[in-house]
């Protein structure tokens, strides 16, 4: 089924899942571009008119469906003998998966989880639809927490036919009720006990009956009772467990009247799990409707005998006839079986077995046939064996055997050969998803500019579609990297406020980057100073421009011009400029002068300036800026 594509627009991508009755699959739907999933019959059921027919009834009248716990159903169709359901894909897990990884989950959330159920199947109920396979392998339970219910209208088809379609038991044995395991016709309460066995094992983290073939596990659901819950996990208040154990009556008559009922109990019990105050109720405060009825005549009954089940009826041998007829029967089958692959066993003479791996295989049948034994021959693909050569034996070479014992030879049909899949127009995961399914490997991937189509879909592949290759042949990929990108000369955005070009950049289809501050007293604050890249450079569609941007005042630097003539003294006079400022005191001018020359000097600083002159060591002039 990988890579086929029913009806020309679902396009199988993935094994999800699957039962007794179908298989499972991701898919993409062409025609609105989205991931469904498919529900396959499986094909020893497609060529029975009648079961054909009710599937597809069975599954129309899933798809009317409607209801925020049940999974939805998008199609029914059929292509060639291949009938499927086209559905709604959850990304989630089952709840069989929860139970495993957790064995036990919380009460208050099993009560949850089972009343979103239960009110699934009201809803299917009301419509007049019995699910018949409720099982915690067809609870979804997505990764927002929402309760899915699947698989409606296949289980209803499927037990509709008789053990003579599959010659096994139908169901999931561990879930079905015991009408269902009688044969009888099952009912909405059947639903209800499935559903019971399901909150059961939520709770304590197995199933109520279990046992080493179906056939037992069967006969437990008809003729004993579930161990109570509380038993294996205390922490169960008597009132859940009382819902569970109604649920799980053998009788139909003796379980909730309908699922509606079973609701407003499983919302009771979910009250009193809200309320701290009822947890200490103790058990005989539990209201009545949903206990079991123990009273003193009932008490002072005579419990049933071993010959008679609970209801006083007395217990029918014929299963466990049927059960001995059937041990019977496989007993004769082991029996012709071991004389088939033995031959004449009780023939005296022996031959050791020859040597044939690697040989033709008509050479190897008359090898082996002049010794007197017979051969069986089965195909298999291999890449290493020319098609027509033997690749192994059973009983190996050098083996001592009886006459007429078969040999099995395994012959090579050569390498497997496969159809190249289209994966043109997929993304590039789901081309390699379907690619590895097909057996193929990954070869090179190249990017090329496409101006119509979006990046990271398949635009060319070889070998092409439908080409005949050996399995893990590779496949080569072309990807589109969109349309071509366009170059731009870069304007010079120097000396203009930063808030004025996003409008220019964005008809440009360039990027604002990153921006930075830095302190400058030529422009005004928010001032560009500088850009990266630099003005006139070529750019493509797309690029993220840096910008420096002037910062304001408390760090801008300030001038000043100092101006003094030396006076008269001595003939040699040392001058000193002292500058202090935020980033601390320095000298900035250090010289000798003789009276009566001039001397300018230009300071700066940043933050509050002071000036200081010194004339040999003495100060002579102070200012603060």
């Amino acid at each position: 089924m990988l890579n086929k594509t029913l009806d020309n627009r679902y396009t199988i991508l993935e094994h999800v899942g699957g039962g007794g009755m179908a298989d499972v699959y991701r898919a993409h739907d062409k025609l609105l571009d989205r991931s469904v999933a498919v529900k396959v019959l499986r094909s020893q059921f497609t060529h029975d008119e009648e079961f054909v027919t009710r599937f597809r009834r069975e599954a129309q009248a899933a798809a009317k469906l409607s209801h925020p716990n049940i999974v939805n159903i998008y199609d029914v169709g059929q292509a060639e003998d291949t009938y499927y359901i086209i559905m709604e894909y959850i990304s989630g897990e089952t709840l069989k998966d929860r139970i495993i990884r957790n064995e036990t989950l919380p009460v208050e959330m099993t009560v949850r989880v089972i009343l979103e159920i239960a009110e699934a199947l009201e809803h299917a109920h009301q419509n007049d639809l019995v699910h018949c396979d409720i099982k915690p392998h067809n609870i979804l339970i997505t990764r927002t927490g929402r309760v899915k219910v699947t698989d409606f209208g296949i289980a209803k088809a499927v037990t509709s036919a008789t053990m003579n379609h599959t010659g096994t038991i139908l169901g999931s044995v561990h879930y079905f009720s015991p009408e269902q395991a009688k044969g009888e016709m099952v009912s909405a309460k059947s639903d209800i006990y499935s559903l019971g066995v399901v909150m059961y094992e939520m709770l304590t983290g197995t199933v109520p009956f279990n046992g080493e073939t179906p056939i037992s596990i069967a006969l437990q659901h008809l003729q004993q009772e579930p161990r109570p819950p509380r038993e294996l996990n205390p922490q169960i208040p008597p009132l859940v467990e009382a819902t569970v154990l109604k649920a799980m009556a053998k009788e139909p008559s003796d379980r909730f009247e309908d699922i509606t009922q079973m609701i407003a109990d499983l919302r009771l019990a979910q009250n009193y799990l809200r309320d701290d105050q009822t947890r200490r109720l103790s058990h005989d405060d539990f209201p009545t409707q949903v206990l079991p009825k123990v009273t003193d005549e009932v008490l002072t009954q005579p419990q049933p005998t071993n010959k008679q089940n609970a209801s006083g009826r007395p217990k029918s041998r014929r299963s466990k006839l049927w059960y001995l007829l059937l041990f019977a029967l496989l007993l004769i089958g082991f029996a012709i079986g071991t004389f088939l692959a033995f031959g004449k066993f009780w023939s005296a003479s022996e031959v050791i077995v020859a040597d044939v791996v690697g040989k033709q295989v008509d050479i190897a049948q008359n090898i082996l046939t002049n010794q007197n034994l017979r051969v069986s021959i089965s195909e298999a693909f291999n890449d290493d064996v020319p098609a027509g050569h033997v690749i192994s034996q059973y009983p190996e070479a050098g083996a001592t055997v009886k006459e007429q014992r078969t040999i099995t030879l395994v012959v090579s049909k050569g390498g497997e050969v496969t159809v190249v899949p289209d994966v043109r127009g997929l993304t590039r995961r789901d081309a390699e998803l379907q690619i590895k399914n097909a057996g193929l490997t990954l070869g090179r991937v190249e990017e090329q500019i496409a101006a119509d189509v979006a990046p990271d879909i398949v635009i060319g592949q070889n070998p092409r579609p439908p080409a005949h290759v050996n399995k893990n042949t590779a496949i080569d990929l072309i990807i589109s990297k969109g349309p071509a990108q366009r170059k731009i000369v870069l304007p010079d955005f120097q000396g203009a406020p930063l808030n004025t070009v996003n409008t220019q950049l964005e008809s440009l289809k360039l990027k604002l980057g990153k921006v930075t501050e830095e302190a400058n007293d030529k422009y005004p604050p928010g001032t560009i100073i500088s850009q990266n890249p630099a003005p006139a450079s070529e750019v493509i569609e797309g690029t993220a421009i840096d910008f420096t941007v002037s910062r304001s005042a408390p760090g801008a630097v300030k001038r000043a011009i100092v101006q003094i003539t030396v006076p008269e003294g001595a003939s040699r006079q040392v001058v000193q400029i002292v500058v202090t400022d935020s980033n601390g005191r320095r000298v900035v001018y250090d010289n000798p002068h003789k009276p009566g020359d001039k001397v300018e000097k230009q300071i700066e600083g940043v933050g509050q300036l002071r000036m200081q002159v010194y004339i040999n060591g003495t100060l002579v002039q102070e200012k603060t800026l």
